[in-house]
């Protein structure tokens, strides 16, 4: 019943002919990133790379590449798994079916983790630089553990109970850090660590960190669980293996999952911090170097026969695109539980997850009023905000179940429909200024920095959408190539942004002028676009989403016809005009280096080692 270990699961995987090993000596910097992105992107089985330059060490990718291999996995607790979130969100239907959730106990029990006094961890010591140094992207400014299991505990409350594990970014070379003695820990605002760091720095005292890197693979799963606060991660490992996480202490107060691959123990010590960075992220763009939390390296472990797992993260889809997935098809029954009123919320991936947050709520504050209008679905959406990993969305749009029943919002074009359709863009938009938004987005006012908007419609529709445009539209100079996307959208392309962070280009007011004069033609298109290249944004969904998204700052870069704040609150009556132009102050985007791309390609020629993978 599950796997207690890497290894495990690496014999099963090959014997099912869902891993391959490649034997030809390849590069970490560039050139392994590139063929895992690549077999990604082509469904293709998980990788056991064999001969590592530089480093003696195997690396394992693309292991969680396709959902189905991530459901055969964990095959064993996922029905059991599924049944308690049920049971959560349905305590009555134990009682009703007691038989479906006859395995819940065994989950439960496995969820207990297990202190021992030895384990395969402890076989061996080695020293950051003989670890693979992965780089993915051309201007990484070093080598990173792109699959830590990075675990702390509460110095205010020790113990597996309060303990953290989460998915930060570690960077084990580059920069000014000290080789071998010092690793970069980019931790998110809102992350556990920060708390159990936090504590420790009240308490004048340092914080060991232990960085797991293989192990079971329900331990990699629960480092990315989006679980509330006082909810171990460790504990979720052991229910989704189905064996207790045996964790062992040699001395060093911390403890050390037995069976991992390789562990770094380390220390952190008060606010000192180093540039860490740059690094090609999941939004799609780099983030920069900034300074981030200097984690001293007391000991690197690993076990015998020891596997370096690994992936690469870009613009989506990526295999962290299955991470999400396999979550939200193991949580969805949740959502109620956690958001009451919500019924569905989806996190679209294609716009770089954090970016762009869609949801379907409920509208029933005032069942007896003449017209339905959001009241409920501001609620839903200042919790949506407010909790778990939704509250680094920065766009919410949210729409109400009783307007039409089959809403869905994974279905992006019968969704954004459906908002267009009934928003009244005076009353409709409220935005959340200077505030916190995710570390990774460039957009805002600076690092942490910008602003939300929670965008609700409910109640009939009040326009009818175009999907066409008139025939005389007038944009302002410099705009041009006007395209309808799809009902109620135009893309438009603009001139190059010259302006500074945090402030409105009056290029974009002069276009809000000029469509203010055509409200009547434009009634039917209520949302526009600016965009850098329109065949690009407007070729399909994914790359309006992505465009329109992850480039924009509500509170600065949304324009309006004839707006106007009334009382603090701003509208228009259309369109909207969102400036969705790459800024001169953000970060790049990522683009792969050519000649690395040409090797690859050559890897899957006849008689190459990847001749029909991709």
């Amino acid at each position: 019943m599950g796997y207690t270990n890497l290894q495990q699961c690496v014999e099963d995987l090959e014997a099912r002919g869902e891993l391959i090993r490649i034997g030809k000596s390849l590069d970490p910097h560039l050139e392994i990133g590139a063929i895992q992105r690549r077999v990604f992107r082509a469904g293709g089985p998980a990788l056991l790379f064999t001969n590592v330059k530089g480093s003696r060490f195997p690396m394992l990718g693309n292991l969680f590449g396709t959902m189905e291999r991530a459901r055969y996995i964990f095959r064993d607790t996922l029905p059991a798994l599924k049944a308690l979130f049920r049971a959560k969100a349905d305590p009555g239907a134990a009682l009703k079916k007691p038989w479906a959730f006859r395995s819940a106990p065994r989950v439960l029990y496995g969820a207990l983790p297990k202190s021992v006094k030895d384990g395969p961890i402890l076989a061996h010591q080695t020293c950051l630089s003989e670890l693979p140094q992965l780089v993915s992207w051309p201007m990484d400014g070093g080598a990173f553990v792109t699959l830590p299991q990075v675990y702390s505990e509460n110095p205010a409350a020790p113990g597996y109970k309060n303990s953290n594990l989460g998915m930060y970014r570690v960077q084990i070379s580059g920069n000014d850090y000290e080789k071998d003695r010092e690793v970069g820990l980019h931790y998110q605002i809102h992350r556990g660590l920060g708390i159990h760091h936090s504590e420790a720095m009240k308490k004048g005292q340092p914080l060991k960190v232990n960085i797991f890197v293989g192990g079971a693979p329900a331990m990699t799963l629960a480092a990315v669980m989006p679980l509330p606060e006082g909810l171990s991660e460790l504990m979720f490992a052991g229910a989704l293996a189905g064996k207790r996480m045996r964790m062992v202490r040699n001395g060093t107060g911390l403890p050390m999952l037995a069976e991992a691959d390789f562990c770094i123990c380390g220390t952190l010590y008060g606010s000192q911090q180093k540039p860490e960075g740059p690094f090609g992220d999941h939004i799609g763009y780099y983030s920069l170097t900034h300074d981030f939390p200097v984690l001293h390296v007391d000991n690197v472990y690993y076990r015998e026969g020891a596997i370096w797992p690994f992936t690469t993260v870009g613009r989506p889809p990526q295999e962290d695109t299955v991470f999400g997935t396999f979550i939200h098809e193991l949580t969805e029954e949740l959502v109620p539980t956690v958001f009451p009123g919500v019924h569905e919320v989806h996190a679209v991936d294609a716009s770089g997850v954090h970016p762009l947050l869609l949801a379907v709520g409920s509208e029933r504050y005032v069942p007896y009023a003449e017209e339905r209008q959001p009241q409920e679905l501001l609620t839903n959406g200042m919790a949506l905000l407010g909790n778990t990993q939704t509250s680094l969305a920065k766009y919410l749009f949210i729409g109400a179940r009783e307007d039409d029943s089959t809403l869905s919002a994974h279905d992006l074009p019968s969704f954004f429909r459906h908002i267009l359709e009934r928003t009244d863009m005076r009353r409709d938009l409220h935005f959340v200024t200077k505030t916190t938004i995710d570390t990774l987005d460039y957009s805002g006012t600076g690092l942490n920095a910008g602003s939300k908007l929670v965008w609700a419609a409910a109640g009939p529709a009040k326009r009818r959408l175009d999907s066409a445009l008139p025939g005389d539209l007038r944009l302002a100079e410099g705009f041009t190539a006007p395209r309808c996307f799809a009902p109620g959208i135009v893309v438009v392309q603009g001139p190059q942004h010259t302006g500074a962070r945090g402030v409105q280009d009056p290029q974009l007011e002069a276009l809000a002028d000029v469509l203010g004069q055509q409200l009547e033609a434009l009634d039917g298109l209520p949302l526009c676009v600016v965009v850098d290249d329109v065949d690009f944004a407007a070729k399909n969904w994914e790359n309006f989403v992505w465009v329109s998204f992850s480039r924009s700052d509500p509170a600065t870069d949304i324009y309006g016809a004839h707006a106007e704040t009334q009382c603090k609150h701003w509208g228009t009556p259309g369109p909207v005009i969102i400036d969705a132009r790459l800024k001169s102050f953000q970060a790049p985007p990522l683009d792969p280096d050519p000649d690395v791309e040409k090797r690859v390609d050559a890897l899957a020629a006849p008689g190459a080692p990847l001749h029909g993978v991709y």
